[in-house]
């Protein structure tokens, strides 16, 4: 839909959360009559924020008023088969994403990042390399999406020449119809959400492919050669429009002859551009806290492939790397308490970030893990907790899980509570170990969402410090 056709129609919003009520706000401010609908009670600032701005809006209900609607918007966290959605489609009512209404006022250029894991940090250095280019070039950077903030609350500060780092879930992609970005990104694909996907990996990842399917041979598509199923994916590249540009630490760019890309040769990080390879910065110079981590590593050529064909200058990406600080909730360093380090890592919400964070945190752990399960492989867990974990605290839905299918490699403790399996873990930890907080779940058992978890872990480490 062009974002002329949007005044005076009647816009059914479905979820009033973050997103909801930023589409909401967004479509009203461009002429539409918009009602909003939740399945649950609408918090006390959402309903004064509505009431304020004469939107109407039912909780606790999706009523028959939801089907008086040119068209309707929907939440991502509101799955494809729940009731409300099936009367929408049955009737007929076009039914789009936040992302995708968004995006039809956006006239800033548009990085998308997705992936199942490392989309948020590689989302947010690619803001940081571009805005250590902004001064020079005079143009402004956002982040919006999953990232945090609702792509429709930003997209009205934007003009020509600024950029948008939209970071993009498989749920925002769903029902993305002409959602198209100057650069998409896709960091990788690994089991997840597949509860949603019906088990389906195929299913998943094509949710994931959509941030490219409105792309046009002027765009440019930064894939990482290393995962398997991108590999496999792009290896016929004839029905692909974009220009390909992917990244890799394994050598394996011999496969993408012809194409620009990002390399690591062991001392350098490096991009390649009509065969001219240009050295960004050294490896050694990224190994520290915030780039523990092969996975890390994948991340930083993500992002400079893809600010290298969005046109930031070298020394720019050199220095932006260079100055990172990290991600909160990613591998986050919380502090050292009586020579024991404790680790963030609450965005942790499936088996394979989980896998990553035990593989980058040196030394012996005790793992503090557990949630609501998404489905996973826990085999892959098996050698690492083995090797690098003395002792598994679990807590939450899964403990019970988590339990059995790790207690043959390392002692479990259950926890009541994150509170309780903090106390647990700074019980059996040792000097000279690390407590990784990396629940490997999603947080929908116990907490709103990871941020969620993820503070109230450091509130309970600083309490433990003071």
């Amino acid at each position: 839909m062009h974002a002329s056709l949007v005044e005076g129609k009647r816009v059914s919003i479905i979820g009033a959360k973050r997103s909801g009520i930023a589409s909401a706000l967004l479509l009203q401010e461009k002429g539409a009559t918009v009602f909003v609908s939740d399945s649950a009670p609408v918090g006390e600032p959402e309903r004064n924020l509505l009431d304020r701005r004469g939107i109407a809006y039912e909780q606790s209900v999706h009523s028959g008023k939801v089907l008086d609607a040119d068209f309707c918007i929907v939440s991502p966290g509101i799955p494809s088969g729940v009731p409300v959605i099936r009367s929408i489609e049955k009737e007929g009512i076009p039914l789009f994403s936040e992302i995708e209404a968004a995006s039809w006022f956006c006239s800033a250029r548009i990085i998308g990042v997705t992936g199942t894991d490392g989309k948020t940090t590689t989302a947010t250095l690619i803001a940081a390399i571009c805005d250590a280019d902004a001064s020079a070039l005079g143009h402004r950077v956002f982040k919006a999406g999953n990232i945090g903030v609702p792509f429709s609350s930003v997209v009205g500060e934007m003009r020509s020449g600024d950029i948008a780092v939209v970071e993009l879930s498989s749920y925002q992609l769903e029902r993305c119809d002409t959602f198209r970005p100057d650069v998409a990104v896709i960091t990788n694909i690994m089991p997840d959400h597949l509860d949603r996907y019906e088990g389906s990996m195929q299913r998943y990842a094509e949710a994931k492919y959509r941030i490219y399917a409105n792309q046009g041979s002027s765009d440019s598509l930064v894939y990482n050669l290393d995962n398997e199923m991108l590999r496999e994916h792009f290896s016929d590249r004839k029905n692909i429009s974009p220009k390909l540009v992917p990244f890799s630490l394994d050598n394996r760019l011999a496969a993408a002859a012809g194409c620009d890309y990002a390399t690591a040769d062991g001392e350098w990080l490096a991009m390649v551009t009509g065969g001219e390879k240009r050295n960004i910065i050294r490896t050694a110079d990224l190994v520290n806290r915030c780039f523990r981590g092969r996975h890390n590593l994948e991340n930083a050529l993500a992002a400079i492939a893809a600010a290298s064909v969005t046109g930031v200058a070298k020394e720019s990406i050199r220095q932006a790397l260079a100055q990172f600080g990290g991600v909160e909730h990613r591998q986050e360093y919380v502090g050292t308490i009586g020579e024991i380090d404790w680790i963030n890592d609450s965005k942790s919400t499936n088996l394979n970030a989980l896998s990553k964070a035990i593989e980058a945190t040196p030394g012996k752990l005790v793992l503090i893990a557990g949630g609501r399960e998404k489905g996973g492989d826990f085999s892959r867990l098996h050698d690492q907790v083995r090797e690098k974990v003395d002792m598994l605290v679990v807590f939450g839905e899964s403990q019970e899980k988590f339990a059995v299918e790790l207690s043959p490699f390392v002692r479990v403790v259950h926890a009541a509570s994150l509170d309780d399996a903090v106390k647990q873990a700074l019980r059996y930890a040792m000097p000279g170990q690390t407590v990784l907080f990396s629940p490997g779940c999603s947080s929908f058992d116990m907490f709103e969402n990871f941020e969620e978890r993820g503070m109230k872990f450091k509130q309970k480490i600083r309490e433990i410090a003071e």
